[in-house]
């Protein structure tokens, strides 16, 4: 067995990105082999942004795969990126990993994913690989959105988010 050899796949929004290549980069810094995916209009970006000052170890690999949105829509609008997106990334990342381990010794050990974009958790179990959720923003962000469903069944809240008084 060689290297532990991770690929990494933020969600590409503003908020999503520099946090997971920060942790690539520390990973990179303990020996570990990064893969980071992200869009194609992304990838761009982060290249323009750090050029060379990504990777100090040569153990961080920036790959990139269409999102299939035009050039001129707005990628802001996460409802239809998030869309595009469930529709390509997982072929596309098969593909990209099936690729991956074929031209490589250290075959990947795991896959990170922002839990943001869970159809690349969903493509890496059923490729049979480790995964790991991350999630860049506060916690009590996550611990909320991970509540709502209790929240709508205990009745303090509807599926719209409205909340109701609460007797004591």
């Amino acid at each position: 067995m060689g290297k532990p050899h991770v690929v990494v796949i933020p969600y590409p929004a503003q908020g999503h990105v520099i946090p997971l290549l920060k942790l690539s980069q520390n990973l990179a810094k303990q020996g570990i082999k990064i893969n980071f995916v992200n869009t194609v209009f992304n990838h761009k970006r982060v290249l323009d942004a750090f050029g060379e000052k990504v990777d100090e170890t040569g153990l961080i690999h920036l790959l990139s795969v269409p999102d299939e949105l035009d050039d001129g829509e707005d990628r802001n609008q996460l409802g239809k990126l998030t869309e595009s997106l469930c529709q390509v990334m997982p072929t596309q990342l098969k593909e990209l990993i099936h690729k991956v381990n074929g031209s490589d010794d250290d075959k990947i050990s795991c896959v990170l994913a922002d839990i943001c974009i869970g159809m690349a958790i969903d493509v890496a179990v059923e490729l049979g690989i480790p995964t790991v959720g991350f999630w860049p923003a506060a916690v009590l962000q996550l611990a909320v959105l991970l509540k709502v469903p209790k929240l709508i069944d205990d009745g303090l809240i509807d599926e719209n988010g409205k909340t109701y008084p609460v007797l004591l």
